[in-house]
């Protein structure tokens, strides 16, 4: 695989994260008793018996999000290419992983036995709840950095699609949040919030993967001059 194939396939890894996390995540809540998604946030399903099933979904995710971080800053164009983008999606990425490596806190009554909500945190209770909350700020950042990058490169609805991804996640997040605190008369529901917001937020990544994917010009070795003869200069 040459350089230049690198970056095309760290952008499809960015695109296919969403789909395969949510898949996995969806499928192993029919394998948990007494889970329920409406109530019970996706990081539940890595405790118990069946937990490596989530933490490996958590760490794959991570680390596809972290090539795709890559992918972006290799992409040229006004879109791709630049420091702040890439560096806050692979802070995303990071906090993936965070969350994979530590496990949550029982919280609505999952596992089966817990309580609602534990009198204290644990350590690692602690860590997989900072990790992850540094990684879903970056990830609003994210969607309001590309927001500008696409309004300066005229592509207005990428621009406001961006905008309303990010603050879609942050108010999503945010509402799961209340319920998982056992506030608002939301814990019923906190789940599905979750859900959602990770959904848009993984969406959100892999639009913009295929944004890039489509947009990145070719090597100058692969174009075609006008009268059919292929260019000689390479990169």
């Amino acid at each position: 695989m040459n350089a230049s194939t690198w970056p095309r396939v760290a952008l499809r890894c960015g695109v296919l994260a969403g789909p395969l996390f949510t898949l996995a995540h969806l499928l192993e809540a029919f394998t948990r008793d007494a889970y329920d998604p409406l109530r019970h946030p996706v990081s539940s399903l890595a405790l118990g018996p069946h937990g490596w099933m989530q933490t490996l979904n958590f760490l794959v995710t991570g680390s596809l999000t972290l090539l795709f971080a890559f992918g972006i800053r290799r992409a040229s164009g006004p879109v791709g290419g630049s420091f702040w983008g890439p560096l806050l999606v692979g802070v995303w990425g990071v906090g993936l992983l965070g969350a994979g490596i530590f496990l949550t806190d029982p919280v609505n009554g999952y596992p089966p036995g817990s309580p609602d909500l534990l009198p204290s945190p644990t350590v690692h209770g602690v860590w997989h709840d900072g990790l992850s909350l540094m990684g879903f700020v970056s990830l609003v950042v994210a969607c309001f950095v590309f927001a500008g990058r696409f309004a300066r490169a005229g592509a207005p609805g990428w621009a406001w699609g961006s905008v309303l991804c990010g603050v879609g996640f942050a108010v999503l997040m945010e509402l799961a949040n209340v319920g998982f605190v056992q506030d608002g008369g939301l814990e019923n529901v906190a789940g599905l919030f979750q859900r959602l917001a990770a959904t848009l937020g993984l969406a959100w990544q892999a639009l913009l993967g295929l944004y890039l994917l489509r947009h990145r010009p070719e090597p100058r070795s692969a174009r075609v001059l006008p009268d059919g003869r292929g260019s000689a200069r390479s990169e």
